[in-house]
């Protein structure tokens, strides 16, 4: 499809989307604040103090869509302050939460705003006040009339750490005569696995222009737990009952019904391993109330990390069930587990990361429903570095359980294949900057 027809139907339907939105994009911004600057800023309208740290910088322009994304820029920007001091950068956020966790990190040479809506005009202004010398487009989101007006003027816009789930894939080829002219706009990707090249380049990007460089969200230290954090937490556990010879399964990022099935789990291998006991971290804190209501009647004391105003009896003849209903936390409960379950992949559809645990030293196990990361899974299978359950069976992942705590050195044997599989990751962050910065300028057209 031509894609100035393209860019028309576009432009006639973004107005009707965003009208149809406006009243929930009002509630959320009255129920969370900052609701002027964030409207004010979303049409392309800044503080003077904001319009003065663009002047005549010509930053690089980071978007990231939410938290998840705001994290890898956060990465990324702390990589460009190492290759290359003094730069100015902005970074835009699509969520009200990705800018609360940005705006923590605001600094000198860091601006970070809402990001503009994708309107002609909107962008054409907030364009020629930031006058980047570069777009940077964390993971996925592309939007139309920026990506096309920057190309306008000649600069560069970059898509990093591409990430495109199979599913994903298959809703944009549903569409793909009017995805393609767009995604052919974009100067160069980079990827984290193989796979990925044919993915993205089936969408309309020139194979050439993509560079398979490793996950900057892998890249991490092989146990980047917080000491005191650990020992804080460690110490919360012993407050609360738990011996300190117990051996900890811990569902991390769990989903609803997960942790009824890990109780469950757990219930069934305490006769062979007296010693045995059950911490879950939901993936949503606020879940924890409910968690503890449902833990109650299937039989287990569910004891919470945040108490709430629940009326649960501490009954000590229930074994114990720790819920660690907090944010922030997760990477160092991991250092505390013999054995862990990566939710959202028994119960709901797509997964949760499963390298923080390798990275972390331990034997992991998740459920079948790993679609979001499904090239990182099998990397991981193929070395024997985790382990998969293929159905939504109880008794198999009572049984992949059974066998990690009767063989412990099976499970740091299991752990070290992972992370060696997952070094393939290491220095993503500094080649995916490098590609950033060392990327050719665009020449500009004579006036």
């Amino acid at each position: 499809m031509p894609r100035a027809l393209v860019y028309t139907i576009y432009n006639l339907l973004l107005p009707l989307a965003l009208l149809i939105g406006l009243p929930s994009f009002l509630i959320k911004g009255i129920r969370r604040g900052g609701l002027a600057r964030n409207f004010r800023q979303r049409l392309g309208f800044f503080r003077e103090e904001t319009l003065a740290k663009f002047r005549e910088k010509e930053p690089i322009w980071i978007h990231a869509v939410s938290v998840g994304e705001v994290f890898i820029a956060l990465k990324i920007i702390e990589e460009i302050r190492e290759q290359s001091p003094g730069v100015s950068m902005v970074l835009s956020t699509t969520t009200t939460t990705g800018y609360r966790v940005a705006e923590e990190k605001e600094a000198e040479d860091l601006t970070v705003i809402h990001n503009p809506v994708d309107l002609p005009f909107v962008t054409s202004r907030v364009i020629r006040l930031i006058s980047p010398s570069r777009l940077v487009l964390i993971e996925a989101e592309i939007w139309p009339n920026l990506v096309r007006q920057l190309k306008k003027r000649s600069v560069p816009v970059l898509l990093i750490n591409a990430r495109l789930s199979p599913r994903s894939e298959i809703r944009y080829k549903k569409v793909l005569p009017l995805i393609e002219p767009v995604f052919s706009l974009v100067d160069g990707v980079t990827v984290p696995f193989e796979a990925d090249i044919d993915r993205w380049s089936g969408l309309g990007i020139d194979s050439e222009k993509i560079s398979v460089l490793g996950s900057v969200k892998f890249d991490q230290p092989a146990n980047a737990a917080q000491e005191a954090q650990v020992a804080e937490l460690r110490l919360w556990l012993e407050s609360t009952g738990m011996p300190p010879d117990n051996r900890v399964i811990l569902g991390g990022s769990t989903h609803p019904g997960e942790e009824i099935v890990l109780n469950e789990v757990v219930g069934s291998l305490r006769d062979e391993f007296s010693n045995l006991a059950l911490v879950v971290v939901p993936r949503h804190a606020e879940r924890g109330g409910e968690i503890a209501r449902q833990l109650s009647d299937a039989g287990a004391n569910p004891v919470l990390r945040v108490a709430n105003d629940l009326d649960l009896s501490d009954d000590v003849s229930k074994p114990r069930v720790w819920i660690a209903n907090t944010t922030g936390e997760l990477r160092s409960w991991y250092s505390l587990a013999e054995a862990v379950f990566v939710g959202k992949s028994f119960c709901a559809v797509g997964g949760q990361n499963p390298v923080e645990p390798v990275l972390a030293g331990k034997p992991v196990i998740v459920g079948p429903r790993m679609e979001n990361f499904l090239d990182v899974v099998n990397d991981l299978l193929a070395t024997d570095g985790l382990i998969q359950i293929n159905e939504e069976n109880t008794e198999a992942l009572i049984e992949s359980f059974r066998k990690i705590l009767s063989e412990p050195e099976l499970g740091k044997s299991m752990a070290q294949r992972g992370a060696k599989a997952m070094a393939r990751h290491k220095g993503a962050t500094e080649r995916n900057v490098r590609f950033i910065l060392d990327h050719p300028m665009i020449e500009k057209p004579a006036a």
